[in-house]
């Protein structure tokens, strides 16, 4: 299924990030999309998707469970013009895979199917979603641009549709039956003056899609799941919350933030750009060069993932595979890394350079 934001109201193209940004916002879009040993049938993944997740109106789930319906992410920027910034808000939609075996005369659901010699089963995936607004404090003539406070409606519909399977003869043997619920929501962004050059910045996000009744399974569909945010400024630069400087402690330390940390991403030293994360992080994190993808499992260590993954058995691999199309890309990577890339994800040397200050 092609991934393709939805939304009402002014917003950018969304853009695709390179480099250390995108490795990063990506590891926390899908952790926890699976976890070891990636089946189906594994008892840690009879619960997905923990991480992160802005839950729809009514949903009755525990405050001690942090399902919350909102996230709120504040931090400072300093600039000596119009305060101006690109929001970029990325999350998960989970997505039905319902396998369904031809009958000649229509569909038949079943849990599992055949086809190929490829085998399919009945789960969930999901489907990556982004929404971009370019806001500005005061008056703007630029057609992109919504003036602060601004306020953004989300509008994703509910949808459905087929991929049919065909034996080695081209003959229709089935279909893969994905179907989504529609998922509503507010994104606002504003920002407050608090001194000469310096401001508040406030973006909060809410889940306003019904779902009284649903327990926390049946609200998934209607989540926005590991919902992150990323904020560039134009002509500014951000503050760190984690080592604000001595003048802007008191004011660093009065930001509120709700499911997420804000923090500087980028090269060392760079302050343009803020990833707000439902996990804390450092300021500039990186994915270590060393690891060959994505594993969804931050709470392990690569190798030792790695390593099990090569010793399942023939038939828990078999279940691997027909799980989800992303297990089965984790499966194919690591049979097919090399010795050196293997070798390589039990360390590395790195060298830092630490850089005394004289008065």
């Amino acid at each position: 299924m092609e991934s393709k934001p939805v939304t009402s109201g002014k917003t950018t193209s969304p853009r695709r990030d390179t480099g250390r940004l995108d490795r990063i916002a990506r590891a926390i879009l899908y952790e926890g999309y699976m976890l070891w040993p990636y089946r189906r049938s594994a008892l840690k993944n009879r619960r997905r998707w923990t991480i992160g997740g802005v839950y729809p109106l009514g949903f009755d789930g525990s405050e001690s469970s942090g399902d919350a319906r909102e996230m709120q992410a504040e931090c400072l920027l300093e600039c000596d013009a119009t305060p101006r910034f690109e929001i970029r808000l990325r999350f998960l939609h989970r997505v039905f895979r319902q396998v369904a075996a031809w009958t000649g005369e229509g569909l038949e659901e079943v849990d599992e199917l055949e086809v190929a010699d490829q085998r399919y089963l009945t789960w969930d995936e999901a489907v990556e979603r982004e929404i971009a607004l370019q806001v500005v404090q005061g008056e703007t003539e630029d057609v992109h641009a919504v003036t602060m406070p601004a306020v953004l409606p989300i509008e994703v519909p509910a949808g459905r549709e087929e991929e049919w399977l065909h034996n080695h003869d081209g003959g229709r043997v089935g279909a893969l039956v994905r179907s989504w619920d529609g998922l509503q929501g507010i994104l606002s962004a504003g920002a407050e003056r608090l001194g000469d050059r310096l401001y508040r910045v406030r973006v909060r996000l809410e889940n306003t899609t019904p779902a009284t009744g649903l327990d926390r399974e049946g609200a998934l569909g209607r989540t926005f799941i590991a919902a992150h945010l990323v904020l560039r400024a134009e002509g500014g630069e951000f503050v760190s919350l984690q080592a604000p400087p001595d003048g802007l402690a008191a004011a660093a330390a009065k930001c509120c933030n709700l499911g997420c940390w804000p923090v500087l991403v980028g090269e060392q030293g760079e302050r343009d750009t803020m990833l707000a994360a439902p996990i804390i992080l450092s300021d500039y994190p990186e994915v270590a060069p060393e690891s060959p993808g994505d594993l969804f499992d931050g709470t392990e260590i690569d190798h030792l993932l790695t390593l099990s993954i090569l010793g399942l058995t023939d038939e828990e691999k078999a279940e691997m595979r027909a799980s989800d199309p992303r297990a089965r890309e984790i499966l194919e990577r690591t049979e097919g890394l090399s010795p050196e890339e293997l070798l390589r994800m039990f360390g590395a040397v790195r060298e830092y350079r630490v850089v005394e200050e004289t008065g």
